[in-house]
C-alpha cells in the first residue's frame, strides 16, 4: 500500500510555518462555541495580548512633546499679557483648566475601560443649566439633583452595554442625544442664579485634578490593574462576551465619567459672565475625548501615560485663553476636530511602540541536527533540485509480501 504524506525522517529539518500556526489559531478561535468564549475569551485575550509590560517609553517622551507644548502657550500668552499668569487672572485660568481637565479625565478613565463616554459633553452643558436655574439654593443642593440623575444614568447605560455586549461608543452617543434633547428644551439663554465663585478655591480646584489625573496614569501602568480595567477591549471577535469580570470597570468608569462631567459643567457656569446659552454640548465631547487621545490614552482603551493628560490640559486652556484675548474666532468644534485628529495619531503612535516585549512573538522554531553535520541548515539550498527516485509499483504481488516469496 502506497501513502501519498511521508513523515520526514529528521522533523528539525523544517522550520514551523508561522502563518499556517496564526490560521489555525484564527480558524480554533472562530469554532468556540460563545458559551466557551463568554467564560474564557477574555481571560485568555487578556492572556495572549499582555504578554509582558508595556513600554512606557513612547508615553514618556511624547508627554515631555506636550509639556514644551504647553510652555511654549505659556511663553506666548506672557508676552502678550503678563498679568494673565498672575492672580486674579491666574485664578480664572486654574478654573478653566479644572473643568476642561474634569471632561479629559472623565473621557481617559472611559477610554481606558474601552467604553468611551461620548455623552460627558451633553452632561456638562446639562449641568450648567441645571446650576444656571438652581445655582440660588447653594451648590449641595442645586448640583446634587444633576450629580444623582448623571450617576444613575451612567449605571444604566453601563448595564445595557454589559447586557447586550454592545460597542460602549454607541450606547453613550445614543444617552448623550438623549441629554441633548433635555439642554434644547430651553428656548432662550438662562441667566445665572448662584452666587458661587470657583476662584477662591482656584488652586485646590486645579491641585485636586491634578493630582488625580497623575495618580489615576500612574495605577494604570501596574499589569494587573490596567488588565482589570481594560477587560472589555477588543480581542479576537469583538462581539465575543468578555465576562462578569468586565462589569465593575464598565459601571466603574462611565458613572465616574458622568460625575466628572457635571463638576466641569458646575465649574463653567459658576465662572461665567453671561448667561447660559442653550445647545448640543458635542463639541465640549469632542474636546475631553480628543484631549484624552492626545494626552496618550489609546483609542482601543487599556493603554495610557501618567502625566499625558495633566501636560495635555494645560497645553489647550493655555491656547483657548490666548486665543481669546487675540480675538480669533475660532469654533470649539473646529479646535474639537484638530485635537481629535492629532489624538488618532498619537493612538498609532501608542499602540505600535507601546505593546509589550513579548506580545507578538513568533513561533519561528528552529532546532539543533539530528546528525553531527556541520554545515546543516533548515533552508534549502538556492540550487537544490529533487533527485530522482525508481518508480515503486503499487501492484501487491510485486511486494515483499508477494508470491515471489
Amino acid at each position: 500500500m502506497a501513502y501519498d504524506d511521508e513523515t520526514p525522517s529528521d522533523p528539525a529539518a523544517y522550520r514551523a510555518n508561522t502563518l499556517a500556526a496564526t490560521e489555525q489559531r484564527r480558524r480554533a478561535a472562530e469554532m468556540m462555541d460563545e458559551t466557551t468564549a463568554d467564560a474564557a475569551g477574555g481571560a485568555a485575550a487578556a492572556e495572549f495580548e499582555d504578554d509582558g509590560r508595556d513600554r512606557l517609553g513612547v508615553h514618556l517622551g511624547w508627554e515631555v512633546v506636550l509639556l514644551v507644548a504647553a510652555a511654549v502657550f505659556a511663553f506666548l500668552l506672557y508676552r502678550l499679557d503678563p498679568s494673565t499668569l498672575k492672580r486674579p487672572a491666574l485664578d480664572t485660568l486654574l478654573v478653566a483648566g479644572a473643568a476642561i481637565g474634569l471632561l479629559a479625565m472623565g473621557a481617559g478613565l472611559s477610554l481606558r475601560a474601552a467604553v468611551p463616554n461620548l455623552a460627558i459633553g451633553p452632561i456638562a452643558l446639562a449641568a450648567s443649566l441645571q446650576y444656571a436655574e438652581q445655582g440660588d439654593q447653594g451648590l449641595v443642593k442645586g448640583m446634587l439633583p444633576a450629580v444623582l440623575i448623571a450617576a444613575a444614568g451612567g449605571l444604566v447605560i453601563g448595564v445595557v452595554i454589559l447586557a447586550l455586549h454592545v460597542p460602549g461608543w454607541v450606547a453613550t452617543l445614543a444617552a448623550g442625544l438623549g441629554v441633548v434633547v433635555f439642554d434644547q428644551l430651553r428656548a432662550a439663554p438662562v441667566a445665572l442664579q448662584g452666587q458661587y465663585d470657583p476662584t477662591k478655591q482656584a488652586f485646590f480646584l486645579f491641585g485636586g485634578f491634578a493630582l488625580l489625573a497623575v495618580i489615576g496614569g500612574a495605577l494604570g501602568t501596574i499589569t494587573p490593574v490596567r488588565r482589570w480595567l481594560g477587560r472589555m477591549r477588543p480581542a479576537g471577535d469583538p462581539a465575543y462576551r468578555r465576562g462578569g469580570t468586565a462589569a465593575v470597570p464598565v459601571l466603574g468608569s462611565l458613572v465616574l465619567s458622568s460625575v466628572f462631567a457635571v463638576g466641569a459643567g458646575t465649574l463653567f457656569a459658576a465662572q461665567a459672565t453671561r448667561p447660559i446659552v442653550p445647545g448640543t454640548g458635542l463639541e465640549w465631547t469632542g474636546i475631553g475625548v480628543g484631549l484624552a487621545l492626545l494626552a496618550g490614552t489609546s483609542a482601543y482603551g487599556r493603554r495610557g501615560g501618567i502625566f499625558g493628560t495633566l501636560f495635555a490640559v494645560a497645553g489647550l486652556t493655555l491656547f483657548l485663553d490666548y486665543s481669546d484675548r487675540k480675538h480669533y474666532d475660532i469654533s470649539l468644534f473646529a479646535i474639537a476636530a484638530c485635537v481629535l485628529g492629532g489624538g488618532l495619531i498619537v493612538t498609532r503612535l501608542v499602540e505600535t511602540y507601546g505593546r509589550p516585549f513579548g506580545a507578538g512573538a513568533g513561533a519561528d522554531w528552529n532546532s539543533p541536527p539530528t546528525t553531527n553535520g556541520s554545515n546543516w541548515t533548515p533552508d534549502l539550498p538556492e540550487n537544490w533540485t529533487p533527485t530522482t527516485t525508481a518508480a515503486r509499483s503499487e501492484t501487491w504481488d510485486d511486494g515483499p509480501w508477494g508470491s515471489s516469496r
